[in-house]
């Protein structure tokens, strides 16, 4: 009941009340009671099964369609900060190569439901369990590292800075001090909603950002940040995501051999 109310992003008690007025329209009971929870009865394993089997087909139907649409663009769902900060001028890039091949971009971070959310394929950094049904492809490693204005490496150096973090990961900072013997730690943290806002406060000289290194790798080769330690693994991976079921299309193979090479440059 929890794991439902969580999905649907409902209370408990209404996932409840539906499953109870579920089992009296079909007169037919669905759940028993089992210690201080619920279990399911066998006729409520078997109508759950099928209802899966049946989902799952009109899932992958809508799939099939989608794919035999060749007007339907492939849909492609980032993490807003790599969106935002690297691969949106990427993918002009592919656009010149294949103008016949229409991609968009929806941003989006976590977990998804490819058919629900009419997606194509997905970038994630996969910090959560993955669905048995999908295929995942790593692409790159992810590395962090202190990104700073030129002019602010003095202050870096002896410790006297504002230090820039972004709330997805509020210990970035702790974690990253924790491998170094010789760098003096921010006099305070501030914290942002993403990791994109936080690059750009860093680029106008409000701080030194914990920064992934493929949200401050343009900036940097543009010499508008710096990252004078450089860029250390946090033992975690982006993937390339898809499901298994149906067969990608050739145009969305050949946006996935793309993907692939350019995620080369970012190691």
């Amino acid at each position: 009941m929890r794991g439902a109310a969580d999905e649907l992003a409902l209370t408990h008690g209404a996932v409840s009340r539906r499953v109870a007025k579920l089992s009296k329209d079909l007169g037919i009971t669905l759940v028993r009671r089992d210690g201080r929870g619920v279990a399911l009865t066998p006729s409520g394993e078997k109508l759950a099964q099928v209802a899966q089997q049946a989902l799952g087909l009109i899932s992958d139907s809508v799939t099939d369609l989608r794919l035999g649409d060749k007007s339907a663009p492939i849909v492609i769902s980032c993490e807003r900060s790599v969106a935002m900060r690297w691969l949106i001028s990427r993918l002009t890039w592919f656009q010149d190569l294949h103008p016949d091949i229409p991609v968009h971009l929806s941003v989006g971070g976590g977990r998804l439901n490819f058919a629900k959310d009419g997606v194509t394929l997905a970038i994630r950094r996969m910090d959560f369990p993955v669905d048995p049904d999908w295929s995942v492809e790593t692409v790159f490693s992810e590395s962090m590292g202190p990104v700073m204005q030129p002019s602010m490496i003095a202050a870096f150096r002896s410790g006297d800075y504002i230090g820039l973090g972004a709330r997805t990961r509020p210990e970035a900072w702790s974690n990253w001090l924790t491998q170094q013997s010789d760098i003096k730690g921010p006099r305070e943290v501030r914290l942002f909603d993403h990791h994109f806002l936080m690059a750009e406060a860093a680029a106008s000289g409000l701080g030194v950002a914990m920064s992934p290194k493929i949200v401050s790798i343009d900036d940097i080769s543009r010499e508008r940040l710096v990252a004078p330690c450089g860029f250390a693994s946090d033992d975690t991976n982006y993937g390339l995501i898809y499901p298994r079921s149906p067969k990608l299309s050739v145009d969305t193979v050949t946006l996935i051999k793309w993907m692939k090479g350019i995620f080369e440059s970012v190691h």
